[in-house]
């Protein structure tokens, strides 16, 4: 049993759901999501409510799959109501990012300008300075998915911290060739 399957979703006002067979439609201020339902869960819309329940099932993984499909749809309610947003920093010398209409340009210390296709329904924001990038999105998935992949493009590596990397992340540095070369010195025995 699913402790997270058994809890309702909550429909907040201006949210409209329709549940038609195995798929259910949310749409809301921001935006439109649709999600196609496991087969063991069912899906009922009661008093501004959405409960799941399950059936019977010889499938082990069905307890998996309801709470699975509960948190996905009130992944959904929230973010057809207040969105998601990722925020990634770029670290380095002379790294930017510039919006081109549809196209994320980086400069990121490669011979070439990196581009980035922003998916349809995500939207870019880059700051100032242009070291800052928002990605924002009412598809949870979608806008953590676009921010890895938009990471994975020049992941922030350990002895400079150059590269793109999430707000607020931590990354381990490294000591360099020349601290342990200084290190491994100074505990030699002096020379006669």
């Amino acid at each position: 049993m699913s402790r997270i399957g058994r809890q309702p979703v909550v429909i907040p006002a201006g949210v409209q759901v329709q549940v038609k067979d195995s798929k259910v439609s949310i749409k809301g201020p921001l935006g439109e999501l649709a999600m196609s339902i496991p087969a063991p869960v069912k899906v009922e819309q009661k008093s501004g409510q959405l409960v799941l329940t399950i059936e019977e099932s010889d499938n082990p993984n069905s307890g998996a799959l309801w709470g699975m499909a509960r948190a996905r749809l009130a992944n959904m309610v929230d973010g057809v109501c207040a969105g998601y947003k990722k925020e990634l920093e770029i670290h380095g010398v002379g790294f930017k990012a510039v919006l081109e209409g549809e196209t994320l340009v980086l400069n990121i210390g490669r011979t070439h300008q990196v581009k980035f296709s922003v998916p349809k329904g995500i939207k870019v924001e880059v700051d100032k300075k242009q070291t800052k990038l928002g990605i924002s999105g009412v598809d949870k998935d979608l806008v953590g998915q676009t921010a890895a992949q938009v990471r994975e493009l020049r992941p922030p590596e350990p002895y400079k911290g150059t590269g793109i990397r999430y707000a607020g992340e931590h990354i381990i540095r490294k000591a360099g060739k020349a601290a342990a070369g200084a290190a491994g010195a100074a505990g030699a025995a002096p020379k006669k």
